[in-house]
């Protein structure tokens, strides 16, 4: 039984070894308010194709995981309030029952690689909750990327999580972390999370070296991270920033919010508390990671 759709946009790009980017839905369906999220969704995937790319933005609609959405499709799915968000470990039941979820970052890199696509936008990973020690909660993310050889672009992991126990966590697992012409590891809406890195490259064509490294000694089954960080001119004001997200948390903890409706309770807390200014931080980063994982992707397409 073969459950995955993929466009044939996708499929032919795919199959004439041309760059393709990979694109989660979760921002589309938890991730972003009305209407920005379609808009969004909309211009991440124009970003792609700006550098010469074709996007996949995956889901899974109506029982069926689809690797490359169409333009009603992607409407249909910003539209609903009944798409479920599905991790990997979600992908079986939700197409069991005929379902409709958004995937993501784990459940969206697995169907990418089942695809045959190697590089993979988004905004940030999920990780480890900053209560892991009592909770045990961290991120399925994490243990997807260690068995995934993807290459992700993104904005660090968001700044809700802690984020030396996530690169910890990343480095256990020997999932890549490199920045992106920068040494630190970014904090989403943040420039800097305050952690180093200890390896970077400096243009798409590095990066596609490295990924081709990686395939080289044998590490294909892992992913890469390349960590792209924010200007600091388009960031979050830091102050703004540990006061909402204090506030924010101490929310949480009254409300018993825990688990994965953590990240989209603490994201919509943020575009509240900032006026919108974590939104625009938010589609900003998106944005440019799509835009850099399809340079990446060219890159790697004429090696």
């Amino acid at each position: 039984m073969n459950l995955l759709d993929i466009h044939p946009e996708v499929a032919d790009a795919i199959a004439g070894g041309q760059p393709v980017v990979a694109l989660e839905s979760t921002i589309v369906t938890h991730g972003l308010p009305r209407p920005d999220n379609l808009v969004t969704a909309r211009q991440v995937e124009e970003a792609v194709r700006a550098e010469g790319a074709v996007p996949a933005t995956v889901a899974i609609v109506d029982g069926r995981a689809r690797v490359g959405l169409d333009a009603a499709t992607l409407e249909r799915i910003a539209a609903s309030d009944t798409v479920a968000k599905a991790g990997l470990r979600d992908l079986a039941p939700v197409a069991a029952v005929g379902g409709s979820a958004s995937t993501t970052v784990g459940a969206t890199a697995h169907l990418a690689r089942q695809a045959g696509i190697r590089f993979f936008a988004t905004g940030g990973l999920g990780g480890v909750h900053r209560e892991a020690r009592e909770t045990w909660d961290e991120s399925a993310d994490l243990d997807a990327l260690s068995r995934c050889g993807i290459a992700v672009v993104c904005s660090g992991v968001k700044s809700i999580l802690d984020v030396a126990a996530t690169l910890e966590r990343l480095e256990s697992l020997n999932v890549a972390v490199v920045g992106y012409a920068t040494n630190r590891f970014p904090g989403f809406y943040l420039t800097d999370s305050g952690h180093r890195l200890e390896w970077r490259v400096d243009s798409p064509s590095e990066a596609a070296a490295l990924v081709g490294a990686r395939d080289a000694l044998g590490l294909s089954d892992r992913a890469v991270v390349f960590a792209n960080p924010l200007p600091p001119a388009d960031q979050l004001d830091p102050a703004l920033h540990d006061r909402v997200l204090a506030a924010g948390l101490a929310a949480c903890a009254v409300g018993g919010v825990h688990g994965k409706d953590v990240t989209p309770f603490l994201l919509d807390y943020f575009h509240r508390e900032t006026a919108g200014a974590s939104l625009t931080a938010n589609i900003a980063l998106i944005t440019r990671n799509a835009a850099l994982a399809a340079r990446i992707a060219v890159a790697a397409a004429a090696r």
